[in-house]
């Protein structure tokens, strides 16, 4: 049998890919090594959360007393919280199952390999995994990304460090954690262990942590964390690791002479992801930039019925972005009219540290790197009476950055509790283009925290 599109990988672009197209009726194969929902569902976004959510009702009990209400002998059990979290993940897992279980879609769990067909055999590939050889005429890679593991002397072989799906795994809290690495990842596992009480360093190389946020938002959370107690060390490099000792630079400061070592029970080490181009081997010809896979506006690579998405072609490493970009990718196979295309500038992004941040669009460096001229509103996220009702003591912001020249909504910044679940407003307004006046003809419901958007433009 022949089919029409083979997927590697079945993450949240593979798994939406095989949907789409096998809903259109076409023949498809999907192969995945683990588990259905890749990363995201298994080990990274869904798991992850589920502990976070743990994490803040045990902070909200401790804390309750801002609101009028008194908790005595508040406690948490963290190996229930595991087993939630692991229940949650499995529900999803089969949830995936129950969408790809369809008489054009067929599942094959293992390694695949896929090489074109030989030549004068026509366009196709084949695709082998566990000693079987299958035959598409499309391929889609995503196959997602792999932590990335710096170079820093101590790190290999050493029992004391953790990657992000260690210590999702783990069945005990660690008496004390230190992260290397201030991004997303390194920030909501410090927020995850901080609440729950574990005493937190985090080491960032970068002047700020979440480097690629709007500085001011991100200078609130920094101001809260480092008051809250976490030992948040910026501009700094780990220079080795021994055992469970950490030994940094400073790269602000000239005399390293008091620069101290740390310790702690455990390591994190989380700097990022890297493309994962396991089992491609084959494809000789295939165009990479820094180690990802190069596609176009349609995800389409340099190789004829060759696809990429997801974080392996290394644009903006979210499973909404894998997802968005399998729907474009098999919309272009199938020829759908029109033809859509990906806008990655309204790719929201959400860090779910206490309190949220979310963004969309461009900051105000970015417009200035890009020459554009905009205007900057800001108001705190107290104006919002919703906000001021469930949020006791915290300040927030929301920051829109807009077109000086035609008023259309170019970026919006928040950080707050829930921000995550309004963001998606201020998305649409970027990506349709909506100047300030248009936005403003929306009716937000009252009392609600997404209010604040309105008020800020």
């Amino acid at each position: 049998m022949k089919y029409f599109l083979a997927i590697i990988g079945g993450g949240p672009a593979g798994y939406t890919a095989a949907e789409k197209a096998s809903k259109a009726g076409k023949d498809v194969i999907l192969f995945e090594q683990n588990a259905l929902g890749g990363t995201c569902l298994n080990v990274g976004c869904i798991p992850t959360k589920s502990l976070l959510y743990g994490a803040k009702q045990y902070y909200n009990a401790t804390h309750a007393q801002k609101y009028g209400v008194t908790a005595e002998n508040v406690a948490f059990d963290f190996a229930a919280m595991q087993k939630r979290k692991t229940i949650v993940v499995r529900k999803l897992v089969a949830g995936i199952k129950a969408r790809l279980n369809n008489e054009h879609c067929t599942v094959v769990n293992g390694v695949a390999y896929p090489r074109p067909l030989p030549e004068g055999k026509g366009e196709g590939f084949l695709i082998s995994c566990n000693d079987v050889t299958y035959e598409a005429e499309n391929l889609m890679i995503c196959t997602g990304s792999t932590n990335f593991v710096p170079p820093i002397p101590g790190i290999k072989d050493n029992p004391a460090i953790w990657d992000s799906t260690d210590a999702l795994a783990a069945a005990e809290l660690p008496k004390s954690i230190i992260i290397v690495g201030g991004g997303v990842i390194g920030m909501e596992f410090a927020t995850l262990y901080h609440e729950l009480g574990v005493p937190v360093t985090v080491i960032e190389a970068m002047p700020t942590i979440l480097p690629n946020l709007d500085p001011e938002v991100v200078q609130i959370l920094l101001d809260k964390y480092r008051k809250a107690g976490i030992n948040i060390l910026t501009s700094t490099k780990v220079e080795k690791i021994e055992g469970n000792e950490v030994f940094v630079s400073s790269l602000s400061e000239a005399d390293q002479s008091n620069i101290p070592s740390f310790s702690a029970e455990r390591i994190l080490v989380s700097v990022g992801r890297r493309a994962n181009l396991q089992g491609l081997e084959a494809l000789n010809d295939l165009e990479l930039n820094r180690g990802a896979i190069v596609i176009d506006e349609f995800c389409k690579t340099n190789l004829p019925n060759v696809y990429a998405c997801g974080d392996v072609t290394g644009k903006i490493m979210l499973a909404h972005v894998a997802s968005r970009q399998a729907e474009v990718a098999v919309g272009r196979m199938l020829k759908q009219i029109p033809l859509q295309r990906i806008a990655y500038n309204a790719i929201p992004s959400v860090v779910y540290t206490n309190p949220e941040i979310a963004s969309v669009g461009i900051t105000e460096s970015q417009a200035a790197e890009m020459s554009i001229p905009v205007e900057v509103n800001k108001l705190p996220m107290t104006f919002s009476g919703r906000f001021m009702a469930e949020n006791e003591g915290e300040t927030g912001l929301c920051k829109v950055i807009t077109d000086a020249k035609n008023h259309s909504i170019l970026g919006v910044h928040l950080i707050g509790n829930p921000c995550s679940e309004f963001i998606a407003a201020a998305s649409f307004a970027v990506r349709m283009g909506y100047t300030t006046a248009e936005f403003q003809q929306v009716v937000f419901p009252h009392p609600t925290v997404s209010e604040i958007l309105h008020e800020a433009i």
